[in-house]
């Protein structure tokens, strides 16, 4: 259902209203149907309505169901055959017709139940976004989000109950914003505008990550992500996982990761930088030692050894691993260079020895400081 109420309903879904036993929604949606119905609980549970199941029940959601909504959560909890659902335009789509953006070229994100820190990754000069809102005070929030990381330039569409008569919508700048009176439903479209962009490329600089010196630099960063070749939707254990960079870089690629880190002040640095990327979503972060830690946890696609390898842990991962699961592991001490050359003898791979050196002051001049040598095992299970 729309702002329009059941003006805007088509014969189908108004008759399933009609003939309905019972109603759920949120109060506004009930107002809007002016239906004495049944309000979702808080916190919003689908419970209720399930424990109807087998009666003619309706739930009253906004817009399109399965785009930021209820409809996927009620899917998964019924069969096929249980349900029908009436989608009327989404707010996405009703924005879009409001400010002549072709939907295939902006970016759309549910903020009304995520951090801010989701937007991280779109934050792009010229780029457009979408982003619903939990509430009146949420404009003013992203618009103060926006300014302290440099994108206080990015111009702002505050929309209100689009496609009813409420219908609102104002403009302004991020750092200017001023607007007041804001009521909910409501969204913002962004025009992103000034600020440092982060490349989508692997290898982010190290000092872009909170780290004790336990990293893995920017140069074996991105050689490390070539061979673990991340796919949208994988799922990466990173071992011994330090600042977290790997698995950041990881997620930003569109995966997710489980990273091990037995240290407790560096899993505070790769919390940190997961909120600071926008992927604290997509990282979950286990404070334990691998294989102990790995217990129960979800298959991944690919894995990465930072620290604390050894045999038995090759051992353990090979033997429970499924066939196609990349492995990567970075040796820099002899101790565990002689273990990835005696793990490639036996399961095969490749071996890739990596020397770097930067330019660095020697004297009056210049001279080559290199870092200390990378031996990298990438094989596949």
């Amino acid at each position: 259902m729309g702002e329009d109420g059941l003006a805007g309903l088509k014969p189908a879904a108004r008759a399933a209203l009609d003939e309905a036993d019972s109603v759920f929604g949120a109060p506004r949606h009930l107002a809007l149907a002016s239906i004495n119905g049944t309000p979702w609980p808080v916190p919003f549970s689908v419970e209720p309505l399930l424990a109807q199941r087998g009666r003619k029940v309706v739930a009253l959601v906004s817009g399109d169901p399965f785009w930021f909504g209820a409809g996927s959560t009620l899917a998964k909890a019924l069969e096929r055959g249980e349900w029908r659902v009436f989608p009327a335009p989404s707010t996405f789509s009703l924005a879009g017709a409001r400010l002549g953006w072709p939907l295939e070229a902006v970016t759309c994100l549910g903020l009304h139940a995520t951090p801010f820190e989701a937007l991280v990754p779109h934050l792009i000069p010229a780029a457009r976004v979408f982003c619903l809102l939990r509430d009146g005070n949420a404009p003013a929030e992203l618009a103060a989000f926006l300014s302290e990381r440099g994108f206080g330039e990015s111009t702002l569409h505050v929309l209100e109950a689009l496609g009813g008569p409420r219908e609102r919508i104002r403009r302004t700048k991020a750092k200017d914003f001023s607007l007041t009176g804001i009521t909910a439903p409501v969204m913002a479209a962004v025009e992103m505008a000034g600020g440092a962009v982060m490349p989508a490329t692997p290898g982010l600089p190290d000092e872009l990550f909170a780290h004790d010196g336990q990293i893995t630099k920017a140069p074996i960063r991105a050689l490390t992500l070539a061979a673990l070749a991340p796919r949208q939707g994988e799922l990466l254990w990173d071992i011994g996982a330090g600042s977290g960079s790997i698995s950041i870089e990881w997620c930003r690629a569109g995966g997710s990761a489980v990273a091990i880190e037995a240290k407790a002040d560096r899993c505070g640095n790769i919390r940190a930088n997961a909120a600071r990327f926008g992927v604290s979503r997509r990282l979950t972060l286990i404070e334990g030692h691998a294989p102990e830690a790995l217990a129960n946890l979800p298959v991944p696609a690919a894995i990465f050894i930072g620290g604390g390898a050894d045999a038995t842990l090759l051992e353990t991962l090979w033997a429970c691993l499924p066939s196609g699961t990349r492995l990567v592991m970075n040796a820099v001490t002899l101790e565990t260079e002689s273990l990835v050359l005696a793990a490639q003898a036996t399961k095969g791979g490749t071996l890739l020895r990596v020397d770097l050196a930067s330019a660095a002051p020697l004297g009056r001049m210049r001279g080559w400081q290199a870092a200390r040598p990378i031996v990298q095992w990438s094989v596949t299970r």
